[in-house]
């Protein structure tokens, strides 16, 4: 067992913050070996129970749940930044002609090595990720996870149509090698697989079949896709589907509504798609910054309270501008803020924070394992420098509460307040 002193963040219900000036996280095997929370509290109260427990001090640092993020592509990382009308000519001039370079492995696997050690830079210890359409990313991504004990959902890209040659895939080749990557990988680990359409257009009535039907026969796999992003590619989806009641009822139509099914986006949808989400169990991954790049449209935060289903927040790298989970928190804000109804502010700090961790973890099935500190929860976390800019340190020594002081990182903070990124092994937890 090991014990770490500072203040100490997690989640005592969702949306709601604790804050322990001075704490103490105690981590333990559980009966698996794998290192979990063991108690979270005050340090003065902890201390005489766990006085044989090492104890590593962190004096002016905050440890948090390691960050989750909802939907991200591990082969855009050198499309970040790539100016476009919109997203379908993003895809087509600067997406797809990258994505062709990973059907080689040694491109995958450096590629693989530099996205991994930029999720631990910025904090996040549980990503579900797009690979490409050949199972050679696939590969790469999770053995370099898997060296790095990080909690990685991912699968390779199904687009059998309307893709240039080097990254359309052939329709049944392609169920063929996605269910020898379940097999492979699915549960090794930390490592889970997710059957990944990457979108309707992509993908023929057979592919999107065949998924759905792998869906059936590994129900604990996930599923991730995109629906309703852009009005172009609603409007192209209805030209494939005249006879669809909307974009993700084709999703439905095929058997993959359920959960541990994540859609990226949900940007264009009414109520009854809501409704669709709630009573399946899918979930949406809000992607703000990547929606305010490609100028997609704003989340309906109000809308998917009032239905109710389950959300979380997500980079979207490379149509996402920014790993850092501070930059996506405070474009979240923004969207918010522009989607509000009422006056006051529409997102408060607590709620943004547990999006990106707990409430992430909840759309993704994840609730209790990642994403808080509680006793239990697998022992990813972060231990961030609220001093890491002269600004910040300015601003967040004047906090006089806890909405201030988080809603001060969010605003102010990035790369530079991750202390250390801690991830949880079977032999104890370890600073990748």
């Amino acid at each position: 067992m090991k014990a770490y002193r500072a203040s100490i963040l997690y989640f005592s219900a969702p949306g709601q913050a604790v804050l322990e000036p001075d704490g103490l996280l105690v981590v333990g095997p559980d009966a698996r070996g794998r290192q979990v929370v063991q108690a979270v509290g005050p340090w003065a109260q902890l201390a005489p129970r766990f006085a044989d427990v090492p104890a590593a001090h962190f004096p002016g640092r905050i440890i948090a749940p390691g960050f989750v993020d909802m939907h991200i592509h591990y082969p855009q990382i050198d499309v970040i930044g790539s100016p476009a009308e919109g997203l379908l000519p993003w895809l087509e001039n600067y997406t797809f002609p990258h994505e062709k370079r990973f059907a080689a492995h040694d491109y995958s696997a450096q590629a693989a090595t530099f996205f991994i050690a930029e999720l631990l830079r910025n904090g996040v210890t549980t990503a579900l990720t797009f690979a490409t359409s050949h199972p050679a990313s696939v590969d790469a991504l999770f053995a370099q996870a898997r060296k790095h004990s990080l909690r990685l959902i991912a699968g390779k890209v199904l687009m059998d149509q309307n893709a240039p040659d080097g990254v359309r895939d052939e329709t049944r080749q392609s169920l063929l090698d996605t269910e020898a990557l379940i097999q492979r990988w699915h549960g090794v680990d930390r490592l889970g697989y997710a059957i990944t359409p990457r979108f309707v257009p992509s993908c023929t009535a057979a592919q999107l079949a065949g998924a759905g039907e792998l869906a059936a026969r590994y129900p604990d796999v996930w599923i991730q896709s995109h629906v309703a992003e852009n009005r172009a590619e609603v409007a192209w989806v209805r030209e494939l589907y005249p006879k669809a009641r909307s974009y993700l009822s084709v999703y439905e139509q095929f058997g993959l509504l359920r959960p541990r099914a994540v859609y990226a986006h949900c940007i264009h949808l009414d109520d009854e798609d809501r409704a669709l989400m709630r009573a399946t169990g899918a979930a949406a991954a809000v992607s703000p910054t990547s929606n305010l790049f490609l100028g997609s449209g704003f989340f309906d935060y109000a809308g998917a309270d009032r239905v109710g289903f389950n959300y979380g927040l997500a980079s979207d790298v490379g149509g996402g501008t920014s790993f850092s989970p501070f930059h996506t928190m405070l474009a979240a804000y923004y969207v918010g803020r522009e989607g509000q109804t009422k006056p006051g502010v529409s997102l408060g700090p607590q709620q943004l924070w547990w999006q990106h961790t707990g409430g992430a973890a909840r759309a993704l099935g994840l609730e209790g394992v990642v994403g808080n500190l509680q006793p239990g929860c697998e022992a990813d976390f972060v231990v961030l420098d609220p001093q890491a800019t002269p600004l910040l340190a300015r601003k967040t020594a004047q906090a006089a509460s806890l909405d201030e002081l988080l809603f001060s990182m969010i605003v102010l903070g990035d790369d530079r307040m991750i202390d250390q990124t801690v991830v949880s092994q079977a032999d104890g937890p370890t600073q990748p």
